[in-house]
Order: C-alpha cells, then sequence, then structure tokens
C-alpha cells in the first residue's frame, strides 16, 4: 500500500489528536470533575500533569520499542490500554484514583502517538517532512478546537464521565482506521534490542548540542502553552467570570492562530529553511511572553487585553513545533522513533512541570501562569541560540 503526502497526514493526524483531545476535552468540566471527586479545581487541575507525566514515560519507553518491531504493533498496543483506562476512569470516585488512572491512560497515549512523527520521517525528509508534517498540525489543531466544545456538549447531556467514554470511542475508532489504512512504514534493519543499546541511542541524542536546541525549543515552548492550558478554566471560568459555554470560543481563538501559523510555515517554507522559521516563531513568541507580564505588572489584565497576546503566544506552536521535529529527526534518520521519544519525553516532562508550577499555587492571580509562559519562551530563546547556533545542520548526523 502507498501513501500520499496529504493521505499520510491526515491518518497521522488523526493519530496525533488522540493527545489533545485527552488533554482539552474535560477542560470544561473540570469543575463539575473536582465536585464529582470531592478535590479542590487546583487539585484536579494535577490530573493534567500526570498525563503529561505518563505520556512522556510512554513515549520514552515505547519510542525505542517502536524503532525495534515496528509502527503499528506498538500503536495499536498503546491505543488498547489507551481505551481500557478512560473506561475505568468513569469510575472513580477521589484524586488518587483519578490520577493514578490517567497515568495509564496516558502510558497508551504515549505509545500511540510516539509513532506519528516517525512515521513522517519514515517517508519524507527535509523540508518536504516540514511541509508535511505541518498539513499534519492542521488537521491535528482541529482536536483542541473541537475538544472543549466536545466536552462541554457532553457535560450539558450527561456529566463529566461521558468525556471518558467519548475518548474510549474515539480511541476504537482510531483501531479501527489505523489498523485497516495504514501501512508499516519502518525500514528493514538491524536496531537496538538490549537495554543497554536502548540507553546508548538515548545518549547519543542527549550528547548531540544541536539536537538538544531542537528539543529545548520545542520541549519549552510546550511548556508554555502547557501553562496556559492548565490555568485556562480558573483564568476564564473564574478569574475573568466566564462561563462554560463560552469558554470553548474564546479557548478556542488559541487554536484558529496556530492553524493561521501552520499554514504561514508552509508558504514560507518555500523560501527559507525550517530553522528560520524556528527561530522567527520564537522570536514573536518572546514578545508575547514579555506583553504579558507587562499587562500583570501594570494591573491592565482583561480579557480584551489578555486574550490576543496569548492568541499571539500560542500561536506561534505553528511555527516552532514542525520545524523544530523535522530538523531533529533528520539528524537521526535510522532511529527515529527513538529521538522522537527522547524530545517528546522532555516535551511533555516540562509540560507537567509547567503545570505543577501553575497550579501550586492556589491564589486568585495570572501571575503563576504568566510567569511561566514568560520563563519557558526565554528558555527556549536561548536553547535554540546556543546550542542550535545559526548555521543550517547536516542533513544526517546520524547513521
Amino acid at each position: 500500500m502507498t501513501l500520499n503526502a496529504r493521505r499520510l497526514a491526515l491518518l497521522v493526524a488523526a493519530n496525533t489528536a488522540l493527545a489533545p483531545f485527552a488533554i482539552d476535552a474535560y477542560l470544561p468540566a473540570m469543575a463539575a470533575l473536582a465536585e464529582g471527586i470531592g478535590a479542590s479545581i487546583h487539585h484536579t487541575e494535577l490530573s493534567l500533569s500526570a498525563f503529561l507525566a505518563g505520556f512522556a514515560l510512554g513515549q520514552l519507553i515505547f519510542g525505542p520499542v517502536s524503532d525495534r518491531i515496528g509502527r503499528k504493533p506498538v500503536l495499536l498496543g498503546g491505543l488498547v490500554v489507551f481505551l481500557l483506562a478512560s473506561l475505568v476512569i468513569t469510575t472513580v470516585g477521589s484524586l488518587p484514583e483519578l490520577l493514578a488512572w490517567r497515568f495509564v491512560q496516558a502510558l497508551g497515549g504515549g505509545a500511540t502517538v510516539v509513532n506519528s512523527a516517525a512515521i513522517v520521517r519514515d517517508c519524507f525528509q527535509g523540508r518536504e517532512a516540514a511541509k508535511v508534517m505541518s498539513t499534519m498540525a492542521i488537521i491535528m489543531l482541529m482536536a483542541p478546537l473541537a475538544a472543549p466544545v466536545v466536552g462541554s456538549a457532553l457535560l450539558y447531556l450527561g456529566d463529566w464521565w461521558l468525556i471518558f467514554v467519548f475518548l474510549a470511542v474515539y480511541a476504537s475508532f482510531l483501531m479501527w482506521l489505523l489498523g485497516t489504512r495504514l501501512p508499516e512504514t519502518r525500514a528493514p534493519g538491524r536496531f537496538a534490542t538490549t537495554p543497554r543499546q536502548v540507553l546508548g541511542n538515548y545518549v547519543s541524542v542527549l550528547r548531540d548540542r544541536r539536537a538538544m536546541g531542537f528539543i529545548a525549543a520545542a520541549s519549552m515552548t510546550f511548556a508554555g502553552l502547557f501553562a496556559f492550558v492548565t490555568a485556562s478554566p480558573f483564568l476564564y471560568l473564574e478569574h475573568f467570570g466566564l462561563t462554560p459555554s463560552l469558554y470553548p470560543l474564546v479557548f478556542g481563538v488559541n487554536v484558529v492562530i496556530m492553524v493561521a501559523a501552520n499554514r504561514l510555515n508552509i508558504r514560507l517554507l518555500r523560501w527559507y529553511t525550517p530553522l528560520q522559521n524556528l527561530r522567527l516563531g520564537l522570536g514573536i513568541q518572546l514578545v508575547a511572553g514579555l506583553g504579558l507580564a507587562l499587562l500583570v505588572a501594570t494591573g491592565l489584565e482583561s480579557l480584551a487585553t489578555m486574550v490576543p497576546l496569548i492568541m499571539l503566544f500560542a500561536g506561534t506552536i505553528g511555527l516552532v513545533a514542525p520545524n523544530a521535529i523535522t530538523s531533529l529527526l533528520d539528524r537521526f534518520p535510522h532511529m527515529s522513533a527513538t529521538a522522537a521519544a527522547l524530545q517528546g519525553s522532555i516535551q511533555f516532562s516540562c509540560g507537567a512541570l509547567a503545570g505543577v508550577l501553575v497550579g501550586a499555587f492556589e491564589i486568585d492571580s495570572a501571575w503563576p501562569m504568566v510567569g511561566t509562559m514568560l520563563g519557558a519562551t526565554l528558555l527556549a530563546n536561548l536553547g535554540i541560540r546556543v546550542l542550535a547556533g545559526t548555521a543550517e545542520p547536516e542533513q544526517r548526523a546520524h547513521g
């Protein structure tokens, strides 16, 4: 079975959308979930960090397994775990239960999604891979736009548990779609088989200075975004007094800008390199982060002033993520799932840490969110300039 770029992007995007659905669909129900398990909304928000921690570990463990036995067995196995854990979550009655099963759910999700970037890298490289990644991201970004809307509708129809039933149904759909339409893309060859060899592959990525620059850019950008995602139920529903029905609309405008940035990235790749687009995105994000900090410091924060800058900050993901990941994977063509696993693990660990930093301060202020966002974009800009430099990377640094 052969796949053209558009069809591959569609299949991989459907797979990758599992993560934003699992993260964003239950945000409008956070207050109802907190009440249902007898916990505060701030403590219930830690279930986001528990999910990201499990997602990070799942990628780290199953990325090398994917390089060894193939993309499809790992992908489909992860979906089974995700599906079963989603159903168990509908029955939880306490915060520890919720945190534990969200972690297990995320292990399956990590095993599934770690294959997405590797599948693209199996089939494409360089600018072509970056274009496919951007096309994939445009489709995938419909998930965080739709997820809170779906979550609000399901909350209205039933209760918070119905959202996790929906996630189980989506996982079932993916099992059918990818099981029947996606061929195995991993090229035959020798791959790491022992824990020592797997560890050696991870170390080779960690010791690559340029690779760590790309990982820092993607991971810190995601951490800044997730600081907002974690804080958004409190910021919009409580701090600014939005209703749960309006929350998805205000949240969704960020995704519109991400989609626009992805379209811009595809166009810019005709004339500029992935690294140049990456640096542009990080520069815009830093300006937005500084603007948010200035608004909070001067007391001028409001929906009207904060939302445009948050949109700008979040939208730059469309310029940063496809180019950072493509540049990273081009350096490790024969162990792309392992490199993607390490990048994803670090990225989601940073996101989990950002969520903890935001959720740990139970204060009626935007400072925890804004401070974390600004710190993250400062580290992202520093990382790409100090570690990756300004020159274009070699096409293949490792064989």
